[in-house]
């Protein structure tokens, strides 16, 4: 089964522990938001930037998909991504955070094989942890989303297993992949690398 992509930065959060600005902050040329978009633009031909707020990811050269004020987190991220593959007619929008600078470059292949009929999401997994950001979502799934936040439900994690979830095990050996900047002390780190 070949899907129809989109793909979405997330980058509506306020990095607090970064100091603010977590989209902005300077990551090897450009920001994080900016190596993020690049990193859409592998995985899909149409991409999209969802922000709380317009000024949030400077001037990029996507579409920018402001987060609904009614829904809190990156759940509001996924309900801008879920119009943005609405708009676009594709079968599916892969999630990306602006703070995962290394996602790997299968990432968008190997959630797709995992998204069989009766999945919803596919959702990136290494070392034991979930990534609930990095997953692909089933397009179809707003009503679902709506009615999940409006009960009061706030977690991705937990509306993915509402939705139908399927983990795919990026496994412990190496640098981790889904390794993400919440601190300058995270960014220095990785920046290193």
């Amino acid at each position: 089964m070949s899907l129809k992509l989109a793909a979405v930065v997330l980058a509506g959060g306020e990095g607090r522990r970064m100091g603010g600005g977590k989209p902005l902050k300077p990551w090897r040329g450009g920001t994080l938001v900016s190596h993020a978009l690049e990193k859409a633009r592998g995985y899909a031909p149409r991409v999209a930037v969802a922000v709380r707020t317009p000024d949030q990811a400077g001037s990029l050269d996507a579409p920018s998909l402001t987060d609904p004020p009614d829904i809190a987190g990156p759940l509001a991220g996924l309900s801008s991504a879920l119009a943005f593959a609405a708009e676009e007619g594709v079968d599916a929008v892969l999630t990306l955070p602006c703070d995962v600078p290394f996602a790997p470059a299968d990432l968008a292949v190997r959630l797709a094989e995992a998204l069989a009929d009766d999945v919803g999401v596919a959702m990136a997994e290494s070392r034991g942890r979930w990534h609930p950001t990095c997953a692909l979502w089933r397009a179809g799934l707003d009503g679902a989303l709506a009615d999940y936040a409006a009960g009061g439900g706030r977690s991705l994690r937990g509306f993915a297993e509402r939705a139908g979830l399927r983990l795919v095990d990026w496994g412990a050996a190496g640098p981790d992949p889904f390794a993400n900047v919440n601190t300058p002390e995270d960014l220095a780190r990785l920046d290193s690398h």
